[in-house]
Parts: C-alpha cells; structure tokens; sequence
C-alpha cells in the first residue's frame, strides 16, 4: 500500500522551509482575522449558536492538513452547507434546543463517514451526477433563500417560514415593526461591504496603495465592520434598546462530543447527510482545482473525498457542524500566499486563540452585523446569468435547471436537488435513448465520410454507411433496430450495411442483442451486416461472445476500408449481373 496516497502531508512535509513556513504563517493570520466573522455568521445560518462556527474552524482544518491534497483549499463552515443543514435538522427539531445541536452532530458525523467511505472506494465519480445547470440553479436558489432568510436580522424583525415565498410574505406584512436602530447598523454594514466589494480594492489603488495591499483590506472589510459595530453597540449600550447581540459566548477548547448511535435517527438522515457530503464534495473539488491549476498543481479527487472526510468526523467530535471547503476562504488563503496544506493548520491555532482568550469581545456584536456578512458574502452565488445562457443554449439543461430552482424554494433545499438530479438523468436518459445517427458518404478524393444530408458526398445506393453517434445500451437498443430496417425500406437496392463505430464507447448486453436482432433481420433480406471503426475495448467485448462469428458480413479497420471493398464488390456483382 502506498501510504503517501493516503497521508498526503508525507508529501510535502520533508521539503517544508523557513520561507514556506513564514508564507503559511502570514497567510493564516490574515485567514483567521478575516474569517472570524464569517464562521460565526455561518453558524447562526445553520441555526447553532456562533461559537460552534469557531469550534468548526479548529479540528477539521488540522485534519485537511494531514489528509487533503489541495495546498491552499481552506476548509470550514460553508453558506449553501449551513443551509442545507439547517433544513435538514430543522425538519426534526426546532433551533437552539439540545435536541437540534444533536441532529447536526449527527449530521456532520454521518457526512464525515460516508465522505471517508467514498474516498477509500474511489467514489468521487459519483459527484458528476450534478449537472453544472442542476448545481447553478440549486446554488442561485439557495443564494435567495439564504438572503431572505438574513433580510430580517438587517431589519430587526422574527419571521419564520417553510420557504422562501413564505419568508418574504412575512417580511412584508411585518413591515410595520421594524426596529430603525437594527436597521441602520444593518443596512449600513450592508452598503459598506457591497461598495468595498465593488470598489474598494480600485479606489484604494488609486490612493497610492500597493494592488495586493488594497486587495487584502479590501478583503478585510468584515474585520472592521465587525470591530466598529460591536463598538458602537457597546459604548451606547444599544442591546438594551432592543438590538440583537451575539451576546456571551463560552470561552475554552471545543468540548468533546460523541454524536449518538441511534439506527432510526441515523436512517432519517441519510438523504440528508448524503447530500451535504456531494454538495461538500463538488464545491470543495471546484474550487481546489481552480486554484491549483493556477500554480500547476494538481489534487485527487478521491483523497479530497479522505480528506474532507477526516475534517467532518474532526467536526463531529469537537462539537462542530458540517463542513467544506469554501471559495472565499480559500481565495483568501491562496492570495495571502499559502504555500501548503499547514497554512490551514496555522489558522486553526488561531481560531483556538480565539476561542479560548476572544469571545468576550464578541459579545456585543451586532447579529444585524452577521446577517450583511452573509447577504454580502452569498450574493455571488446568485448567478442569473448562467440561467441566461442556459436557456440560450440548451432547453433541456434549463428546464432541469428551472425545476430544481423552482422546487428548492418551494419545498427546500434536499426536495429541489433531488428533483433536479432526478430530471437531469430522465433527461439524459431520453437524450441517449434517441441517439443521433447519419448515413455517411465519402468526400470526393478523400478517406474521410461525412453526413450526407449536409455534404456533397460520394454514396451507393447498394451499400449504406450508417454512423451512430451514442454508445449503445438499454435505452436506444430497440431505437437502432428501428433506424437500421427503416433504412432497408428506403434503400431497396441495398446489399451491405456498415455501422460506423467511432462514436461507440460502450454496447451492454441488451445493444448486442438488438445487433444480432438486426443481423438476422438483415439476412433474411439480403443484407449482410458488417461493423468498422470499432474501438479496442469494445471489440475485446465482443471477441468474448459468438456474435461476430454469427454476423453475415466482417469487421472492418476504418470506414474507408469498408466503402472500398463494398463498393468496389457492388460494382463487381452488379458488372457480373449485367454480362449474365
């Protein structure tokens, strides 16, 4: 067994320097002091009290570092995994009671095993079940909900509801109570973060400041939103005039925890549990190879899965939430120049630090404050132009699309993913059952073929080159019988027909019986069947069965070959029918 594969910090570890040891320090200062605010906002999202936000930013990131291949994915508390979570565990339980804090340990554990579980059977394939129109809609969706949901810490209001419409009914008929003081501090916290993402890092250029110094203030602008409205709250005692704090939060370690064993609990969450896992998985892998590829490196899927794994059951135990790695953070962690996984390492020390000497100057803070964090830090997940282009681009792609954003506000977030993983395969499954094929002819002096109806191309009416552009299987078996004996009905003069493979990957056990369907079907008109441009996998196949001994015509090396020899055959037979 090859251990490196499985601990990736033997890796790099014997080639760590000084100089890569004081870029990982400086980077995970910069993380941590950035990030404290959003794993605190992220833990109120999932509906746990913010310091489980710090507890989760402890473990799992220690953990990535020994068994995560990415060297500047930063894991943690993620928006759409904080609110898949809270809508799993809000279904079994109401927020801020015990019985809820132990659903999402449940959760995040059983998302910790079936992540490892994966790894190690080299699952990670299973994430290409998520169409990128199916991931875009679900994520614009959760984008919404997400920012409806904060819409009301900004204005100081309670509003509930099952779903998104439902929130935002309640939000205008609530209008009349809103709180002004919650409102200004939100709100504007609101205004300052947009326009310092908009145009902070471009005006602090232009005031002489270095680019990449702009850019990390830029990017520091939750530190100081924080800072000033806790500030505020606290010299004006503004809490006591109905502003909502953070209020006290323990200080120490993460306690221990030990997620309980319940076989029903567990079988009640196991949609759940495996939807955060994929969702977890494809926003972490999108991200560690984007970033990657920028420095020509390259990750493993499969370990990610490892990786990612170790770092929820790290959650688990430590009285954490489910976690993920995040765009925003890894950005960060990337452009303050992490140059390996202890980067990550270095920054749970810092949230330690914060955990155990910090949170009383937490207390006053402003959860107006954390509801613009998130409204801000989610609006790009909002992406109405990816549904612009897609319906330009594929009807079918936008109607799955359009079902999984319609169906995760509606009913939620599993309902809408599910729906649009379950149409995207329907859809696939159609698509492929009707695979597009073409009589080909050859270009005048070439060996090349091309579809006849769409080029001036040479063809014999005795002999038909029939190119399927789908691998043949279950759902399009019986479609290609149609094609083939349709093609014998407009072509009456035919005595050979050729199946061009090329595009043929894969024919299972239903497409073969189909092809001896067909063979037969052929002989008894007088049509020998013949094969060309079959690929080496399926021809071993094929090689195992008695098929190619039963068919009436020979396998041919390329499409060319077979038109030169049946053609020139045709015109033999046809020249010996002539002088008989």
């Amino acid at each position: 067994m090859n251990i490196k594969r499985y601990f990736p910090i033997l890796q790099w570890l014997p080639l760590y320097s000084r100089e890569t040891l004081v870029s990982d320090l400086l980077a995970a200062v910069i993380v941590t002091l950035m990030l404290i605010p959003q794993s605190l906002a992220y833990a109120m999202l999932a509906g746990l009290p913010p310091e489980v936000g710090v507890y989760a930013s402890i473990a799992p990131l220690i953990l990535y570092a020994i068994f995560g291949t990415s060297r500047t994915l930063a894991v943690g508390p993620v928006a759409i995994i904080a609110l898949m979570t809270a809508a799993a565990a809000g279904n079994m339980a109401i927020q801020g009671t015990e019985e809820y804090v132990t659903l999402v340990l449940v959760l995040t554990f059983m998302s910790g095993v079936m992540l490892l579980l994966m790894g190690i059977m080299r699952l990670g394939f299973l994430a290409n079940f998520l169409s990128h129109p199916v991931i875009s809609g679900f994520i614009t969706a959760s984008g919404l909900i997400i920012a409806s949901s904060q819409v009301r810490h900004l204005l100081g209001l309670e509003v509930e509801g099952a779903n998104f419409f439902m929130v935002i009914h309640g939000l205008f008929s609530s209008l009349g109570e809103i709180h002004l003081i919650s409102v200004i501090l939100g709100v504007g916290t609101l205004v300052f973060l947009y326009a310092n993402r908009r145009w902070g890092k471009s005006f602090l250029n232009r005031a002489g400041v270095s680019l990449y110094t702009a850019d990390m203030l830029s990017k520091a602008s939750p530190v100081f939103a924080v800072t000033m409205t806790t500030l505020i709250t606290w010299h004006w005692q503004l809490d006591q005039v109905g502003v909502r704090v953070v209020g006290h939060l323990p200080s120490g370690l993460p306690p221990f925890s030990l997620p309980p064993m319940h076989p029903a609990l567990w079988q009640d969450l196991f949609v759940a549990a495996l939807l955060i896992s994929i969702m977890g998985f494809v926003g972490s892998v999108s991200v560690g190879q984007t970033l990657a590829a920028k420095r020509r490196q390259r990750i493993d899927p499969d370990q990610e899965l490892i990786g990612l794994g170790a770092a929820n059951l790290g959650a688990a135990f430590t009285s954490g939430m489910p976690v993920s790695g995040g765009f925003a953070r890894s950005s960060v962690n990337y452009d303050a120049g992490a140059a390996t996984p202890a980067a990550g390492a270095f920054s749970a020390i810092g949230f330690a630090v914060v955990a155990l000497f910090m949170t009383p100057l937490i207390t006053y803070l402003p959860v107006a404050t954390l509801g613009a964090i998130i409204i801000v830090s989610i609006l790009s997940l909002i992406d109405f132009k990816s549904i612009q282009h897609t319906f330009a681009y594929s009807k079918s792609d936008f109607a799955a699309m359009l079902i999984t954003i319609v169906a995760t506000l509606l009913l939620g977030v599993e309902v809408g993913i599910l729906a649009g993983v379950g149409l995207s395969l329907l859809l696939y499954l159609y698509r492929t059952s009707r695979p597009h094929y073409a009589v080909i002819g050859r270009l005048p002096n070439s060996e090349h073929f091309r579809n006849a109806e769409r080029h001036a191309v040479e063809t014999d009416e005795r002999l038909v080159l029939l190119r399927i552009d789908e691998s043949l299987y279950f759902a399009n078996s019986r479609y290609l019988e149609d094609i083939v004996m349709g093609l014998v009905i407009r072509y009456p003069q035919v005595r050979h027909l050729v199946l061009s493979c090329q595009a043929v990957n894969l024919i299972d056990a239903s497409a073969l019986d189909s092809l001896r369907t067909i063979n037969r079907r052929l002989k008894d008109s007088g049509v020998q069947m013949h094969l060309a441009e079959v690929k080496g996998p399926v021809m071993d196949r094929l090689k195992t069965t008695d098929f190619l001994d039963e068919m009436s015509g020979v396998v041919y090396m390329s499409t060319y070959d077979a038109w030169k020899v049946l053609h020139e055959r045709a015109e033999a037979e046809e020249s010996g029918q002539s002088n008989d």
